[in-house]
């Protein structure tokens, strides 16, 4: 990801919910900000309620100590929502060497998550 894209944006995390999903505040440019949920698209993280909620909440945690109020980008799918009104993206993290850290392939690295199609 060298330059930016349609679908590619700036954007700093405002809340981690779970192990895959986050509300973002957009940058856009031009001084136009929004904020919207996003769903990391292609992984699964354990629910941070009912048989799951240890290791869900552990996935939570490490996902919020990592981009928790973080500069990032965000690549989304089309800009379309899924049907419980989330956009589905990949966030990536820049690194000290200014490559970027796609955190949804960290998260499944890092044993946090598992691959999923939906």
């Amino acid at each position: 990801m060298d330059h930016f894209h349609l679908y590619q944006y700036g954007a700093v995390i405002t809340e981690v919910y779970d192990g895959d999903t986050c509300t973002v505040e957009f940058d856009l440019g031009f001084k136009i900000h929004f904020t919207e949920k996003v769903r990391l698209i292609g992984i699964n993280a354990p629910e941070v309620r009912g048989d799951e909620r240890e290791r869900g909440l552990i996935s939570r945690d490490r996902l919020r100590e990592k981009i928790l109020n973080q500069a990032v980008f965000i690549e989304t799918e089309k800009d379309e929502k899924e049907k419980y009104g989330r956009y589905l993206g990949k966030i990536y993290l820049k690194n000290s060497d200014d490559s970027l850290l796609c955190i949804n392939d960290w998260m499944v690295d890092e044993g946090l998550a598992v691959y999923h199609k939906y």
